[in-house]
């Protein structure tokens, strides 16, 4: 089966492609490298550069390879940015996913997985979130990755079958170390926190210390770059298996503070961290946190690296590797 992996130069677009890969799949790459990077596309992957809003391209390429399913991950993905230039978060995110399903109708590739967010669902509306939640987006991002979802089950009338996978804080590296997150303007809070244990940064701020948690620190649903893209692989031969359209939370189902995110970068790395506290951040929820049992019980997922020390040993493999190279 040939699979053309959309953003397979990125974070968790190229742990996918690593995935597929090792089940059987041919895989093409199709990334513009606007925030990818070619490093982190496998020997013997094909790497196309170009861009997801360019139909023509697109429809050639789904030919020329033919593709057989999408993995779609390719979207500006920075919630602040997002409200400060919304203009490019449409043009890119909502005009990419209507051109890469037009091109998919036009070529008859008809099953696409669809990297999505909990930002899909804005304030929580209790303390544990499932598929179920009403999806009330908060900002231009999640805004975006809604109407992907909605443009992918609108077109089941096109005969296009479709998974959103809505997943919570990507982290982590691939375990070899080879691979993980690599972006030029870092705001994830795991790598901001490993640049202040290098000295790399002054100190990590702590947004919010009086929220109704143990340690006064906003809780956040961790789930490990791997088991993302098993999830993707899962979800995946669930659409060429027959399955119908449908979307799935993935996370690892506890909350992890971000004090207690700190705490283990300073046990792992055995450096400590400087830290300020902050003002709460506008829009920032307490607590988002999934259950992943509807994952668990149609595509047999489980986190299986789900521990933060887990988590924060397999990045600080991969980071002390970036920031040396």
């Amino acid at each position: 089966m040939t699979v053309l992996v959309v953003g397979g130069a990125g974070y968790v677009g190229s742990h996918a492609v690593r995935a597929l890969v090792a089940a059987g799949a041919r895989v093409v790459v199709l990334d513009d490298l606007s925030t990818g990077h070619r490093k982190l596309v496998p020997a013997g992957v094909e790497l196309c550069v170009g861009r997801v809003e360019d139909r023509a391209a697109l429809t050639e390429l789904l030919a020329r390879e033919r593709v057989e399913s999408v993995l779609h991950f390719a979207a500006c993905s920075l919630v602040g940015e997002s409200s400060q230039d919304p203009r490019k978060y449409f043009e890119r995110n909502c005009g990419g996913v209507l051109a890469l399903a037009g091109a998919m109708i036009d070529t008859g590739v008809r099953n696409i997985v669809l990297s999505s967010s909990a930002a899909v669902y804005g304030e929580p509306a209790r303390p544990v979130l499932d598929e179920t939640h009403p999806r009330q987006p908060t900002n231009v991002y999640g805004m975006t990755k809604a109407f992907a979802e909605d443009v992918l089950l609108s077109y089941r009338a096109h005969g296009v079958r479709s998974v959103a996978l809505r997943y919570f804080n990507a982290a982590g590296a691939d375990p070899s170390g080879e691979i993980g997150e690599h972006h030029e303007h870092e705001t994830h809070l795991i790598p901001t926190v490993f640049d202040a244990a290098l000295g790399l940064r002054d100190a990590v701020t702590v947004f919010g210390t009086d929220y109704p948690t143990p340690d006064g620190s906003c809780l956040r649903d961790y789930v490990h770059v791997s088991d993302l893209a098993d999830a993707h692989v899962r979800a995946l031969g669930y659409l060429t298996g027959g399955g119908e359209s449908t979307v799935f939370d993935l996370g690892s189902t506890t909350g992890t503070s971000v004090r207690e995110v700190i705490a283990a970068v300073e046990a792992v790395t055995g450096r400590p961290v400087p830290v300020r506290e902050g003002a709460r951040r506008v829009g920032d929820p307490a607590r988002l946190v999934t259950s992943s049992q509807r994952a668990e019980q149609v595509l047999g997922w489980r986190a299986q690296r789900p521990e933060i020390r887990t988590i924060v040993e397999d990045g600080w493999r991969w980071h002390r590797r970036l920031r040396a190279a």
